[in-house]
């Protein structure tokens, strides 16, 4: 009876530390579920910090691509831009979202993992400082990984960001 309680002690262990996104062998790259929150909600934690947004089509409206959405973000990605604004204080204007039109996959736009934000001298000053340069993106596009390994990419007119985790709130 000892044996079998020990195995069973020790399956559960085994399970925890390679279950993906939770244990000590998971990396970045493990998908896993996020919680995810409504356009309202998204709007009051950006704006508690003093985030704005803004839509080509002055809209929020997910399946419209001029539209700026936050239908289904990942509570992980919301806290990781206010953490970024918090530790930044640079003025913070997000400007992609949910909405459709963005590239797909598993860690995109559509799914809650990214946004796009506006470059201002002050936000690409702390990203170059603050982030390791990692290399191009396959687009060309220069990336930079945070400590706590969201992804920063340079597209030009704004930062795309992929969000893992929350950076550290």
């Amino acid at each position: 009876m000892k044996i079998r309680s020990v195995l069973s002690a020790l399956a559960l262990v085994l399970g925890v530390l390679f279950a993906p996104g939770v244990g000590v062998f998971s990396s970045a790259s493990d998908a896993f579920a996020a919680t995810k929150i409504s356009q309202a909600t998204a709007e009051s934690m950006f704006r508690s910090v003093g985030i704005t947004w803004s839509s080509s089509g002055g809209c929020t409206n997910r399946n419209n691509s001029t539209c700026t959405s936050f239908d289904q973000l990942n509570l992980a990605t919301a806290q990781g831009a206010q953490t970024l604004k918090r530790a930044t204080g640079c003025a913070m204007n997000i400007t992609g979202g949910t909405e459709t039109g963005h590239a797909s996959g598993t860690y995109s736009h559509w799914n809650g993992y990214k946004l796009d934000i506006g470059k201002s001298t002050c936000l690409n000053n702390y990203v170059h400082s603050a982030f390791s340069y990692i290399g191009l993106r396959g687009d060309g596009y220069p990336m930079y990984q945070s400590g706590s390994g969201n992804i920063y990419t340079d597209e030009g007119n704004h930062w795309d960001v992929l969000y893992y985790n929350c950076g550290g709130c």
